[in-house]
Formats: structure tokens, sequence, C-alpha cells
């Protein structure tokens, strides 16, 4: 017989528990403060490698005074029951929505990027990852250096839950999957024009973020669009193509705004639960754009296979450059992954000017070394640099005058 309690929806915070709670962590094994990780270049660090059942609750990882592309170059991969090709394959900042390698402060349901000391962002993921066996979770280092910039340090926590017993054979595995395309290729002219009389009646070179076979749903999508052609970029319909739909797919959109849950033609940044255009470097639209969604209340399902895509431009007529994040949970075994991209060919856009405004920027950082109080000085100029506000990151700067030279880094 039930009780009215078992339709709580906390209920799970006062049911007498029956799993075991775990956390792995960067903490000092000697008992000394270095609670971090120092990943090499071209190595990979193990963050988490249990074995039994259980369920990842949340992945925390943070970074402080690093470079812009570690949000690239260190790739976040989860394997699950033994498996020899990993379930989720995704750059470290891009999994957590930081996108374009820009830090956007923001809460979700699934993500949020927490703030620090102007340097140094808290990424929080909250997916459940169910395991039978063993779960092992390694970020690869594909920068030249140590990731973490300078200092070369990595923060992390991965809470989880252990089981007694294996989870039901009808329980999914967690997948995330990272895709390019730099850039588009127009489908017909006219190309980087918003309106016009093309059509699109098969979906064939539309944006591609998600193609797998086997039963499952998909619960998020993150978007990142460069818009190097100008203009309102975002009349490409989604189009989902479920268990081998052929045209139409049962589930065909109007326009990148719909699928974010904005109004028309986003000018502004805004960050909710289940979805947002947190990334709005320009409100002429041109530049960078980051989006996200969280299909929760509405996971889109398949018993057979999922593409899901969206036109780049009305009939795929705009030429810029994509890529996405795609979460969902599958049955396994999973078809292997498309190989990424070379680390040059994913280096987050950045300005010409990019090394010199770096090059000042980590030395007024070092200046300011010393004193806990000096970190809220250091903020008002590594917020927007981190943000991509380089320009602003600059006049602060120099604005200290830190006393070495011109603009106060000593290169005079």
């Amino acid at each position: 017989m039930t009780h009215p309690l078992d339709d709580h929806p906390l209920r799970t915070l006062f049911r007498a528990p029956r799993s075991g709670v775990r956390r792995s962590s960067s903490w000092d094994r000697t008992g000394g403060n270095d609670d971090y990780v120092r990943i090499p270049p071209g190595r990979s660090v193990t963050l988490l490698d249990q074995e039994g059942p259980g369920c990842i609750t949340r992945i925390y990882v943070a970074l402080a005074a690093h470079e812009l592309t570690d949000n690239r170059d260190g790739i976040l991969r989860c394997w699950w029951d033994g498996e020899d090709k990993p379930s989720v394959e995704v750059p470290l900042g891009d999994f957590f929505g930081v996108t374009h390698g820009r830090i956007r402060e923001y809460g979700s349901f699934f993500t949020t990027v927490n703030p620090g000391m102007g340097a140094s962002p808290g990424m929080n993921a909250y997916f459940p990852m169910p395991f039978a066996t063993g779960a092992r979770i390694e970020v690869e280092n594909r920068a030249g250096a140590y990731l973490g910039g300078p200092l070369g340090m990595v923060w992390f926590h991965i809470e989880y839950e252990t089981f007694g017993e294996p989870p039901p054979d009808d329980v999914l595995r967690f997948h995330a999957q990272y895709r390019q395309e730099r850039p588009t290729v127009p489908a017909m002219e006219p190309h980087d024009t918003q309106l016009h009389g093309g059509v699109n009646l098969d979906g064939v070179e539309n944006y591609v973020a998600l193609d797998v076979r086997g039963k499952g749903q998909m619960v998020g999508l993150v978007l990142e669009v460069e818009n190097i052609a100008g203009g309102w970029y975002g009349e490409g319909d989604d189009m989902v193509f479920i268990d081998g739909d052929t045209w139409p797919p049962r589930i065909h959109g109007s326009g990148h705004e719909e699928v974010f849950g904005s109004g028309a033609c986003t000018i502004s940044e805004y960050a909710r639960p289940y979805s947002g255009f947190h990334l709005v470097e320009h409100g002429d639209y041109r530049g960078l754009v980051g989006m996200y969604r969280w299909y929760v209340a509405d996971p889109i399902r398949f018993d057979e296979s999922i593409r899901w895509t969206i036109e780049h431009g009305h009939a795929n007529n705009f030429a810029n450059n994509y890529a996405s994040v795609a979460y969902w949970y599958q049955t396994e075994p999973h078809a292997p992954f498309p190989t990424l991209p070379a680390r040059d060919a994913m280096r987050p856009p950045l300005p010409d000017d990019f090394d010199e405004v770096r090059r000042e920027v980590l030395g007024g950082m070092a200046r300011l070394v010393g004193p806990a109080e000096n970190l809220s000085v250091m903020a008002t100029f590594t917020e927007p640099y981190y943000r991509g506000e380089f320009a602003l990151a600059r006049e602060r700067l120099r604005a200290l005058s830190l006393g070495d030279g011109e603009n106060g880094t000593g290169r005079g």
C-alpha cells in the first residue's frame, strides 16, 4: 500500500538511503593544501576510476588564471562498464556550456558556471550518469603546456553514489558528443542573405549535431555560432529525424530562437533553467553566439535512431562556423563517435591581436600576485578578459598604472 509521501517530488531527500555517497577529488593526499592536479601537455589524468554499480551525480572542475584555449584543449572523456570507446568525448569548457572559450556566469537545470576571483570560473554539471560495473573519467591535455595556464592547476570533484546491485536493464547510459563545421557551406544562392525565396525540402545540407542509432532520448544541446557572414543568422529551422524519418521529419521548427525559447531575433543574453542565449557578443548579430536547450520536460525519444539537425540560415544559405555538444541517454553499445578535429582546427575564435592582449593581462596578474585584497583589483580586468571583452580588459588594466611602462605590464 502506498502513502501520499510516495508522490512527493523531494521524496529522495527524506527516504532512508539505499545507496552510498562517495567523492573523487583533487585533494592533497599528503595532507597539505595543494588540492589540485597537474595535467602535462599530451597527457591524460584520471578523475575517477570506480568499480561496481553506481551513478555520478555531479562533475565540478575549476581552473585559475588559465588560458582561454584551455577550454578547448582539455578533452573530457567518460567510459561506462568497461567499454572500449568513450560515451562522452567533449572539450572541457564546452561540456559545461562555455561556448567559444568565453566565460559566461550562468545557472541552468543541468549546467552552471559560477564566479570565482575574476580569473577562476567554477564549472558544474548535474547530469545523472548511471553505470553497472564501473566508471572511468579522464581529462586529456592537447595543449603545448600544462592545462590551467601559468599556474597549471586543475581542481575537480566527482560526486557519485554506489549501489549494492546493478541498475535495472532498462536504465540507459549517458552520452555527450562534440561536433563542428567551420565553416558551413551555403547550399544555394543568394548566400549570406536573411530573407529570400529558397526552399529546403530534404534537410540534407543541414548542420548535424547528433546522428546515432539505438534506443534512448536526447536531453540537451549546446549550440555555438560564429557569425562571420553578418546580419541575422538565425532563420535556420531545426529538423529532427527520428527512427529513419523521411521527409518531412516528425519534428520541424521555425528558427534558431524558437529552439532556445527566445523571442524573435535575439539581441541580449539570458539564462533560464531550460534554455538560454547566454552568449551574445554583439547586438547587431555579428560575432559569437552561444545557446543551450535542456529537453527535461520534453525529451526527444527514439526507438531506433535520431538525427538532430538545423539549417545554417534559411535553406542553408549562410557560411558560418558552427559547433555543438549533444547530450543524450541510450542503450549500449553505441557506435564510435566521429574523430575529434585536430587541436588547431578546434581553437576558439580569437582576434588578431590576442597574443599581445594575453601577454598584457598575464603580466598584470603576475604583478598583483600577493595580498588577497589584490584579487578584487585583478578581477577588474580579468573578468572582461575571460568574457572575451579584450579591449575593455586592456583599458582597465592600463588604467591601474601598475608602474612598469605605460600599460603597467613591463612591455613599454
